[in-house]
């Protein structure tokens, strides 16, 4: 039987290694998914990878939120746990879940009604909107399974348990393989679906998911004191969860406000531009895999040493993550860089969308190293319930930095196709720096270190 991880008192090291591991892999086989997801899409139409890339901004509202539910979830019930107090984070599992079936209520309406007013934004004509909305429909019909299923992640996390997650990711990719070509072209009785097929397998995988991750919740320690009246609504926790979830929710929907701020200037250059765009996106997140994993580490670790003031072991996590996560992307830059035409041509064979792919991905290369300086912080914002800090940073980065800048170069001087990406190479470094800049007097201030000890390990 494997040992029980204490979050409080085994090594930094240890804990990173033993948290990060399972979060990476469940986020690899996530990735997988969606590399598959753009394959099969790939051998509907060149255009139907364009429709998958453009619903993405607007389907990361789902994400966006969810990350929200969960982080704060996370953060709440570790804390508590942190504190000795098992009883009132078993409270807080309820109503964790029943703040994720009101605010999927609030989501699937927002994604049906406004998908169309959005994409035509981003530069969709008519029939390129019905191609991606036959995708984007069924997945907001199927919001509040997902919500229900970060809800429950997150309550595992805040306990150090990354595994099981992880596992429903690994099942979800392999049955993803079986049901797309199913609902995609259609078998026996089942009919063709196209581009819908996707998102029915989608839906069909996150409700499996969601069951096995229910079981394992009730499987925990906090099930002791779970009881049916718990989920009974209380406004005061609801409100909690409110104050936690909505500055990380904003923070995330900046991340796709920041991608449809992207794809609205790649627009310009045509369809196969954003096709080429789409694949790259998916090929790097592979990369950001270990720095996503350390992010759930850091705020799963942190949110139980604050609860238990275990400050300076906080600091520690900080500075140790931020070593390992830089100097991942550091290496998985010179891969990125060097295998760019590669990595894209295996979901196109369309010359011209690979070869605006590999131009993002050898930029991406470079940026990569500075990517664990916002994820990691974010986390430790989270896990010391500073989650307004995350939000700033997020407006600062994602959003007002990269569009007055990008306008400035494409409309004002002109720029072309690549001057998009070096123009966010250059705001992401001076982000990275300025956050860096931050982060000591953030950490001396809310954790009560001195500058002296701040550095010493």
């Amino acid at each position: 039987m494997s040992k029980k991880l204490n979050l409080t008192k085994d090594p930094i090291w240890y804990l990173l290694r033993k948290v990060t591991i399972p979060a990476s892999v469940g986020s690899l086989f996530q990735t997988f998914y969606n590399l598959v997801d753009t394959w099969f899409a790939g051998r509907i139409s060149a255009e139907a990878i364009g429709a998958i890339a453009k619903s993405f901004p607007i389907y990361f509202v789902i994400i966006a939120v969810g990350v929200g539910i969960g982080a704060a979830t996370n953060a709440s019930i570790g804390n508590l746990i942190g504190a000795k107090k098992n009883n009132q984070a078993s409270l807080l599992v309820a109503q964790s879940v029943v703040f994720a079936i009101i605010i999927s209520i609030i989501v699937t309406l927002f994604g049906l009604n406004a998908s169309n007013f959005l994409l035509s934004v981003m530069g969709s004509d008519p029939q390129s909107i019905i191609l991606t909305r036959e995708y984007l429909d069924i997945i907001f019909y199927g919001t509040f399974i997902v919500m229900i299923q970060i809800s429950l992640n997150g309550t595992l996390n805040a306990q150090g348990d990354t595994k099981s997650y992880r596992n429903v990711l690994i099942f979800s990719f392999f049955l993803n393989i079986i049901l797309n070509p199913i609902f995609i072209w259609g078998y026996g009785f089942i009919p063709a679906f196209g581009i819908g097929g996707l998102a029915i397998a989608t839906v069909i995988s996150q409700l499996i998911g969601t069951i096995y991750l229910a079981y394992k919740v009730n499987s925990c320690k906090l099930r002791k004191y779970l009881y049916i009246q718990c989920f009974i609504p209380k406004l005061d926790l609801l409100r909690d969860l409110f104050s936690q979830a909505v500055p990380i929710m904003f923070s995330m929907l900046f991340i796709g406000v920041g991608i449809f701020n992207i794809l609205y200037f790649i627009g310009q250059f045509g369809e196969l531009a954003t096709a080429g765009y789409g694949a790259a996106l998916r090929v790097e997140q592979v990369f950001l895999l270990p720095v996503i994993g350390l992010n759930t580490a850091v705020l799963s670790i942190g949110g139980q040493n604050f609860g238990a003031k275990e400050y300076y072991r906080i600091k520690e996590l900080y500075f140790k993550a931020l070593l390992f996560g830089s100097s991942f992307m550091a290496v998985a830059g010179v891969i990125l860089f060097f295998g760019a035409e590669f990595f894209v041509s295996q979901f196109t064979n369309n010359a011209e969308a690979i070869y605006h792919g590999a131009i993002y991905l050898k930029i991406a290369a470079l940026i990569g190293p500075v990517y664990p300086v916002f994820f990691i912080t974010t986390a430790v914002f989270q896990a010391l319930k500073k989650p307004i800090y995350s939000l700033y940073l997020s407006i600062l980065r994602l959003t007002a930095f990269p569009f007055l800048s990008l306008w400035y170069v494409i409309n004002i001087k002109a720029g072309d196709y690549n001057d998009i990406f070096y123009t966010i190479m250059a705001t992401n470094w001076l982000m990275g720096i300025a956050v860096l800049s931050f982060i000591p007097f953030f950490l001396r201030k809310k954790l009560k270190i001195s500058f002296k000890k701040l550095f010493v390990f």
